[in-house]
């Protein structure tokens, strides 16, 4: 009969075993995403897990023992009674420490909240413990981009976004811009308390808008398109930072990517451009053709001085001299023609050339 009933509890026993393992397991991996959500939630239950678990054992030992006793199966009984025991102290143990850990990623920081106040210590990245009753709210402190296009993708407004700026000539320019900013660590609890953690819509977007519109009064259309861009740009980036000071948000830089122009401005534009170009082109072909006249000159002085030089070194006897051996040569030649070379009244030979 003892046998029996060894054999009769054990078997659950081992079956409460595994199944036990598997709960531990599962309640293991869900508890790191429970911990994010709710720290104190998390606390507590690991507290009344720990308690349930060593209660458990000795409310077991009580009411079981003696019967156990009775009947020869209190090996069993005290394996059921460890096994639900210890599943019960390891899970409010592991829920225990996930609720006083905390992990702020690379880029991040963590600004502390303890019951609705915000702690003056911030959280850098790395492994922290922390107060169980205490809810981290984690922020980006890297460089992050605020676009507003007319391209209704591209931006974090789903629509267009792009400003529309009064310039100092009365026109009116759509400005598509990209900012870079980012948050200053030391400043991120003063930035959570005063402003929230959606502090790009409450002061970044208008800063960026506003500082666009006073910009742009102090230039014509035609300057921001070309002239004086990066002037525009200079002056943006300073009344950005004007704007944000003591914010705890700073500007990094400030991308012009389009301007668009009224029509008739850009009409305008273009048909200056094309007269432009047309005026380099012909002056390019004046100067090309007062080079060539200059060239023409040149050589024509060359050429005078060289017949100066030769009539000033001519005389009648070289004259004579070249043309008896011009003769001479052509005498030697293969030409069979006769030949009349008169020179002058005096000297008019007959020469047979064979």
């Amino acid at each position: 009969m003892a046998v029996g009933a060894d054999f009769r509890v054990s078997r659950p026993a081992g079956e409460m075993l595994s199944e036990s393992v598997e709960e531990v397991q599962t309640v293991t991996f869900g508890l790191y995403n429970l911990r994010q959500k709710e720290a104190k939630m998390l606390f507590v239950f690991g507290a009344l897990a720990l308690g349930f678990g060593i209660a458990l054992w000795f409310i077991i030992g009580a009411t079981a023992g003696r019967r156990a006793a009775l009947s020869g199966a209190m090996g069993a009984i005290n394996a059921v009674r460890g096994i639900i025991s210890g599943a019960a102290i390891l899970v409010g143990i592991i829920a225990i420490l996930f609720s006083i850990i905390v992990i702020i990623q690379p880029g991040q920081v963590g600004v502390q909240i303890l019951f609705g106040s915000a702690l003056p210590n911030v959280l850098r990245e790395g492994f922290h413990i922390v107060n169980p009753f205490v809810r981290v709210e984690k922020m980006s402190v890297r460089t992050q981009e605020y676009t507003m296009s007319v391209v209704g993708e591209e931006g974090q407004v789903k629509r267009d976004d792009s400003i529309d700026a009064l310039t100092k000539d009365g026109l009116t320019v759509k400005l598509d811009v990209t900012v870079w900013y980012r948050l200053l660590p030391e400043e991120a609890v003063n930035v959570y308390r005063n402003l929230g953690p959606d502090y790009v819509a409450i002061i970044v977007r208008p800063a960026i808008r506003t500082a666009l519109r006073d910009a742009a009064s102090y230039f014509n259309a035609v300057d921001i398109y070309a002239g004086k861009r990066e002037e525009f740009v200079g002056m943006c980036k300073a009344k950005m930072d004007e704007s944000l000071a003591g914010k705890g948000v700073i500007i990094e830089r400030v991308l012009l990517r389009n301007v668009g122009l009224p029509d008739r401005v850009r009409q305008a534009i273009e048909e200056k451009l094309s007269a432009e170009q047309e005026a380099q082109r012909m002056q390019f072909i004046l100067e090309k053709e007062r080079l060539e006249a200059e060239r023409k000159r040149v050589e024509a002085t060359g050429l005078a001085d060289a017949q100066r030089i030769i009539n000033a070194t001519l005389t009648p006897q070289y004259l004579q001299y070249l043309y008896l051996t011009s003769l001479q040569r052509m005498a030697e030649s293969n030409n069979t023609t006769f030949l009349i070379a008169p020179y002058d009244r005096s000297f008019l030979p007959l020469i047979n050339v064979r």
